[in-house]
């Protein structure tokens, strides 16, 4: 019945120590073994969890919260934001002392290199292809999280219609914000994979822990929200496991019927 897995890193897969659980492993191994993809769906960059995905030995992932989808290693979908967007973005970060980190396929692009808090996020999220934005590359950035000063600095941004950001549900970085938008999120990228595979929308799993998981887990045929999610996330998952401290995917996995001990 099940063909996909559509995998959140961040707070689902890896712990706040960066670890990967051996359950969480193990329930990857499984599925693999019963030949159902298994993909990976974040926020991230692509071209910085490549480590993780070699870890896992998957090579699917949507990232940049949807605006990239690889399969198997070939790019099937891309769609970077509008350079206007962008532009009102890093205006009303700089007149509010706050800074951005700018995303293409290749590199990630800093406001500056110097800000303490932007070391803090590039060390937490191991970005390290890093170099400082110039107008240039506006036309191929594919997504952005603002850094601010505090976790609800979020109301500065006055944002056009179909675009919003996303709280980084991360200990220490929820005043990070991912910038979302709704005609390109991982729900998006969910929908456009299925449709690409020729799979059902009632055949694809998918597990997440932040807001910028809400489309994903609510147009996957089973959406799980871990215990660990931010609170308004529930609502929109179809079910509830456990911490991914305490073997989330396994666990949720096993209410399916799709992994054992």
């Amino acid at each position: 019945m099940y063909k996909i897995l559509f995998l959140d890193i961040d707070g689902t897969i890896l712990r706040p120590d960066d670890t990967i659980e051996a359950s969480t492993k193990a329930a990857i191994r499984q599925m693999k073994e019963k030949n159902i993809d298994v993909v990976l769906a974040t926020g991230r960059p692509v071209h910085e969890i490549t480590e993780i995905g070699d870890e896992l030995q998957v090579s699917s992932f949507i990232g940049y919260n949807g605006a990239l989808a690889i399969y198997e290693g070939e790019t099937i979908f891309a769609k970077p934001m509008d350079p206007s967007e962008v532009q009102v973005i890093l205006d009303t970060a700089k007149k509010n002392g706050h800074e951005a980190v700018l995303y293409t396929d290749s590199k990630n692009y800093l406001t500056t290199q110097d800000s303490a808090s932007v070391k803090q996020f590039l060390e937490k999220f191991h970005l390290k292809k890093n170099e400082l934005f110039t107008a240039e590359v506006v036309k191929g950035i594919l997504g952005m999280t603002i850094i601010t000063n505090d976790e609800q600095d979020n109301s500065y941004y006055q944002l056009g219609e179909g675009i919003r950001l996303s709280q980084v549900n991360i200990e220490g970085m929820r005043h990070c914000f991912d910038v979302i938008r709704e005609e390109v999120n991982k729900g998006v990228g969910v929908r456009f994979l299925l449709q690409r595979l020729g799979i059902p929308r009632e055949g694809s799993i998918a597990f997440g822990d932040g807001m910028n998981d809400k489309e994903m887990l609510t147009f996957a045929g089973e959406g799980f929200a871990m215990g660990n999610s931010h609170p308004d996330l529930f609502q929109y998952a179809k079910h509830r496991t456990t911490e991914v401290m305490d073997s989330g995917i396994y666990n949720g996995l096993k209410t399916l019927g799709l992994v054992k001990e």
